[in-house]
Formats: structure tokens, C-alpha cells, sequence
């Protein structure tokens, strides 16, 4: 199932999308707390806004340099285990929405990645079980400040900004995510293009290692690394990422003082 959250400019509602991305059917309440029933509403995708798909109840665990040629164009190693850091639910946005780089960031990466949405509460999970909490997957773009990240010596601030952390454009409940196509595209020219087969540690042993420091509560995120081609984008750019077997979402990138003006 493809799951989506939606508004038509009132409160944010949920739905099924159908296998075109073409067409929602409203659904009742939040499908990660509620069971699923239909309202019996349906709605055009395009004649919607679609929202972040889930905003994190709790947090939004990142890892970094889980593939081998990320790590070689950064001029660092693959670590021994994953690399895991803390974003912010305030930093999530959806699809569309823009990307606000504040005055004191100057130098602004796109990272494509496969994202995996929690579906219920998990501790010290083994990887042999880790589908049994995955809710389904969602594309993510891990918005990165370069010059914040090499100053600060930590990642919080570089890329947990507000607006930094785009996801959707909705959930897919059942997918096999062993070897994925994953893309990012700045005004249309391809920039990334890798493949989730690439990953030094798949989404089951991600998900194990995750649980044994911390408890994943239900809508927390898990972006699982980015393939290489990471580079520059500016204000006034565009950058799409999409992810085999989910979709594609797209976001324009804005300066705050841009923003502010408008």
C-alpha cells in the first residue's frame, strides 16, 4: 500500500494512493494508530497538497557514510558500524515545500536516501525481526550545511535546520529495499544515481543497531545513508530525489532573506 498525507487546504487528512500516484482515497485517522477505513472521498493527487507523510513523533535517526563511494568523495573511511546521529523532527518539511537556507549557511549539499518510517515500539530488536517494526519507506533528501559541519565539529546544527529534512511524497508499506535505484536530480540533470545494494549495512542491521541504544517509537524516521554525487546547490535551484519502487519529490531551495521579502 501506498500511503499519503494530504491536505485540501484545511486539516491534514491521510490516504491510499493507487498504483498510478494518481488518485487518493481518504482513509480515517492516522493508519499508524488507527485501523484503515475509507471514508469513501477520493481526490486527484494534483488537485491536493501533499504533505510530509509522517512527521516523527519523537526523532528522525540519520546514519552517515553507508556507502563506500559517499565515504571516498568526503575523503573518509567506511566506519565499523553505523554512524548514527540525531535530526530534529522540526527539520522535516514535504514535498514542494521550500527548503529555507538561513544567512549564516553558505555552502548547502542535496543527499538523496531511502528512508524507513517506524511502525510500532521497538527495543533491542534483531535484525532477523527488524521488518516486523518497519512501517513501510519514504524517499528523504538529508539537506546538509558543509561549512556549518566542518565548523561545529558535530552534525546537529549542519542538517537539522528547519526545513532540512524533506520527505515523501508517501509511504510504501511493502517493498523489497535490498537493491534500489537511488537518484537526485538538481534543475533536472542528474546528480546522483546509486543503488541501496551499495550500502555497507542494510536497513534490517540499521534498524538492530538503532534499537539497541535507543527505543524507536511509532513515526520515527530512519534516513539510511546517500550514495555518492552529493554536491552544491543554491538558492533559486530545484532538486528532486526519488527512490525506485516509492517515487519522486521535488523541492525548490530559498534564502530566508528571500523568503522574508515575499
Amino acid at each position: 500500500m501506498r500511503m499519503c498525507r494530504f491536505t485540501t487546504g484545511d486539516d491534514p487528512r491521510f490516504g491510499l494512493v493507487d498504483g498510478a500516484g494518481e488518485k487518493i482515497a481518504e482513509i480515517t485517522g492516522d493508519p499508524l494508530y488507527t485501523r484503515i477505513e475509507l471514508t469513501g472521498e477520493t481526490f486527484l493527487v494534483d488537485e491536493v497538497r501533499l504533505l510530509a507523510p509522517v512527521i516523527p513523533r519523537s526523532k528522525v535517526v540519520a546514519v552517515g557514510r553507508n556507502y563506500a563511494d559517499h565515504a571516498r568523495e568526503m575523503g573518509t573511511e567506511l566506519p565499523a558500524e553505523p554512524m548514527m546521529f540525531f535530526i530534529p523532527n522540526t527539520s522535516v518539511c514535504g514535498p514542494d515545500d521550500p527548503v529555507v537556507i538561513p544567512p549564516f549557511a553558505t555552502e548547502i549539499s542535496y543527499e538523496a536516501e531511502l528512508a524507513v518510517v517506524v511502525g510500532r515500539v521497538a527495543k533491542d530488536v534483531a535484525a532477523e525481526d527488524a521488518s516486523s517494526v518497519i512501517f513501510g519507506y519514504t524517499v528523504a533528501n538529508d539537506v546538509t550545511a558543509r561549512d556549518l559541519q566542518r565548523s561545529d565539529g558535530q552534525w546537529a546544527r549542519a542538517k537539522g535546520m528547519d526545513t532540512f529534512t524533506p520527505l515523501g511524497p508517501w509511504i510504501e508499506t511493502d517493498l523489497d529495499v535490498s537493491d534500489l535505484r537511488v537518484v537526485a536530480r538538481v534543475d533536472g540533470e542528474t546528480r546522483q544515481d546509486g543503488t541501496t545494494a551499495d550500502m555497507a549495512f542494510g536497513v534490517a542491521e540499521i534498524v538492530a543497531h538503532a534499537s539497541a541504544a535507543f527505543t524507536l517509537l511509532p513515526g520515527d524516521v530512519i534516513l539510511t545513508g546517500t550514495p555518492a554525487g552529493v554536491g552544491p546547490i543554491t538558492a533559486g535551484q530545484r532538486c528532486e530525489v526519488e527512490v525506485e519502487g516509492i517515487g519522486a519529490m521535488s523541492n525548490p531551495f530559498v534564502s530566508a532573506t528571500d523568503r522574508e521579502r515575499d
